[in-house]
């Protein structure tokens, strides 16, 4: 399993997890697309926005593979503005991914605008946990 480093680990301040740390012995969760309602918390929301303007900081439009981003992150976003690239294999950790850049506008217009705020990552991992993978 890829480990994309400098990836923010998680939302700071919350408990969402962006990234896993280890592989699963029992394979890959699962991608599944999943359906955004209107009446989602705050936070939800927030956290679907700084993974996305993470995901087009670190790769742009370019295709990337999945490797240890946070499945259930993933899923908020899939079929819409990340999408696979090829057949999807929603088991795969070598799965490639890209963000629609036109879609994530659409969606997410406040991650494009030009006084769009900064986002000071707070990487959780300690030198202790990368030792051991």
């Amino acid at each position: 399993m890829l480990k994309h480093r400098g990836f923010p680990s998680r939302l700071p301040g919350t408990d969402f997890q962006f990234t896993i740390r280890r592989a699963n012995k029992k394979g890959a969760t699962p991608l599944t697309r999943r359906e955004r309602f209107r009446d989602r918390k705050a936070v939800d929301r927030r956290a679907d926005t700084v993974f996305l303007g993470a995901l087009i900081e670190h790769f742009g439009d370019e295709p990337f593979e999945r490797g240890n981003l946070d499945a259930g992150r993933l899923s908020w976003l899939l079929g819409r503005e990340v999408v696979a690239v090829g057949p999807l294999n929603p088991t795969d950790y070598e799965q490639q991914l890209r963000v629609d850049l036109r879609v994530a506008e659409a969606s997410y217009p406040e991650l494009f605008a030009e006084d769009a705020e900064e986002i000071a990552w707070d990487d959780d991992l300690d030198d202790d946990d990368e030792a051991q993978d």
